[in-house]
């Protein structure tokens, strides 16, 4: 299973990605170097977003579709959710 996420970064920018590990992957984000040298810079982040994918590939082209968004379009997905 593949999780698509968004998280909310402290600047109340918006970084999302993919994992199978949603829990480990927000933790990385938020307290390890493992984590998006994005979100890095920008900790805390907050989950705000998650929907399952039951393989990799579907994950990464709704992930890609997603990315191309502007920030207000993925609100309204955000808030759709």
């Amino acid at each position: 299973m593949y999780y698509l996420y968004i998280v909310k970064c402290a600047d109340k920018t918006l970084y999302t990605g993919i994992t199978v590990d949603l829990p480990r992957r927000i933790k990385e984000h938020n307290f390890t170097r493992r984590g998006a040298k994005y979100t890095r810079a920008r900790r805390p982040v907050k989950l705000i977003y998650s929907k399952k994918f039951r393989n990799r590939s579907l994950a990464s082209k709704a992930e890609y579709k997603i990315k191309k968004l502007s920030k207000q379009e993925k609100e309204k997905i955000i808030k759709k959710s």
